[in-house]
């Protein structure tokens, strides 16, 4: 009988970075097929089809009817082991599009009742693009999973451009997916995720264990008051002087009610709607903002205080608030096992000098959150920016200028991969050695 031939560690780095740059072509192809033609939250009918073909044409499995245009694909190994989900976003934004670019956008689509441009200024074309790459290359290389693979392609991580988002929001993206079956048949006991992230150079990792990414939480506040005569504001129950302090107060939920040793929260108003003339004291202001935190119990404690501080300044002023606050998505999370075991998957993609832990969270958010809470996830980000070009003067995320370094799509295709690969022998060798106390057991 032959010696049996096993592959070394750089052996199977290689065969895995020379698959992803025989396949860069087709990824870069795919990519700017879908950035030409974007599709807003909720409303990814030709992206779903397109995800669908592909799938189906590289032998997986196709599973639809989640979240109204979401995508499951399932690969099994011909090896036994884990079930295992690989994630990513269709959706683009209501942006018109100024980077000039050959495949720039022109659509355009009805955004709550209104013709807007759209885009793909948050990456998601990317992130589409990437783990179809992915899927091509695993599926025809099947003999080489342990396990099964579950690709997600989820809608409206943006938001819903059809729906109430404060509202319905449980009625969109991940929630939706969730709610719908998606990662029911079969259960993935892990789940994979990354984004593309303008002003980090193209072919670095980013990562952290513990919160990568904000809550955020939607806030409505409705100040009724009496409507008088600007020269006699006595006669009035003021709701914009009530509004000013109320705004005031809301500062000292964190200043004052937080506990900042265990992180950092934020309270912001954007939106203040109220009155038609300068010399008329309106009846009512209506009032948006968001709550963000990267701290649970930060987050919980503000839910919680929030509509008491905002109901007793209205009182004090004489007037009444009515307060809404709707869950957009709970911290992202990394679990600090998972992240240490695919740390060498990070340092094998991109190198030792390419790949970065981050001492701080970003701040914006993210719905990859809710899978979180149901299976131990990650989620990276990975550089967009050339290395020739200025990384503090890149266009950012959902900028009309922001753009996608076509070279980065490899090391995506790549990491999507090895995290397929790398997770179930990691994961037992973890499993031998630490029974006893197993943070993903």
């Amino acid at each position: 009988m032959a010696p049996l031939l096993l592959l070394s560690s750089n052996t199977f780095a290689d065969w895995v970075k020379d698959a992803s740059l025989k396949n860069e072509a087709e990824t870069i192809q795919l990519r700017h097929q879908i950035h030409a033609h974007p599709e807003l939250g909720n409303m990814e009918f030709q992206t779903s089809a397109l995800v669908q073909k592909e799938l189906k044409s590289y032998g997986i499995e196709v599973k639809t009817g989640f979240a109204k245009t979401g995508v499951i694909g399932i690969l099994k190994g011909t090896q036994a082991g884990p079930v295992m989900a690989l994630r990513a976003d269709m959706d683009a934004l209501p942006i018109e599009e100024k980077t000039g670019l050959p495949f720039a956008s022109k659509q355009k689509g009805i955004y709550q009742g209104k013709e807007v441009s759209v885009m793909h200024a948050c990456g998601h074309d990317a992130h589409t693009a990437m783990l179809l790459g992915a899927a091509k290359i695993l599926a025809k290389n099947k003999d080489k999973i342990k396990g099964t693979v579950v690709f997600v392609f989820q809608p409206a991580e943006e938001g819903g451009a059809d729906i109430d988002n404060f509202s319905q929001g449980d009625q969109i993206g991940s929630r939706k997916m969730i709610s719908d079956g998606a990662l029911s048949n079969p259960k993935p006991e892990v789940i994979f995720g990354m984004h593309v992230i303008a002003g980090l150079q193209s072919g670095h990792i980013y990562y952290r264990d513990g919160a990568i990414l904000n809550s955020a939480d939607n806030l409505s506040i409705q100040v009724k008051g009496k409507q008088a005569h600007g020269s006699m504001p006595w006669l009035s129950n003021d709701p914009i002087v009530s509004s000013a302090q109320i705004i005031n107060n809301l500062q000292t939920m964190i200043s004052r009610r937080t506990n900042l040793t265990e992180g950092m929260g934020v309270i912001s108003i954007g939106s203040i709607q109220s009155g038609n003339a300068g010399n008329i004291i309106p009846e009512k202001v209506d009032m948006l903002g968001t709550i963000r935190s990267n701290n649970e119990n930060i987050r919980q404690n503000i839910i919680q205080q929030l509509p008491e501080m905002i109901k007793y300044t209205a009182q004090a002023n004489h007037v009444n608030a009515e307060v809404k606050i709707s869950a957009y998505a709970p911290v992202t999370t990394n679990n600090k096992a998972l992240t240490e075991l695919m740390i060498p998957t990070f340092k094998e993609v991109a190198g030792d000098e390419k790949t970065h832990y981050l001492k701080n969270n970003a701040s914006a958010s993210e719905d990859f959150a809710y899978y979180g809470q149901l299976m131990p996830s990650l989620f990276v980000f990975i550089g967009a920016t050339p290395a020739n070009q200025d990384m503090s003067k890149a266009a950012p995320n959902h900028s009309p200028n922001f753009i996608v370094d076509d070279a980065t799509l490899k090391t995506g295709v790549e990491l999507h991969m090895r995290f397929i690969l790398d997770y179930p022998d990691r994961r037992a060798n973890q499993l031998k050695t630490n029974t006893q106390n197993n943070p993903l057991l």
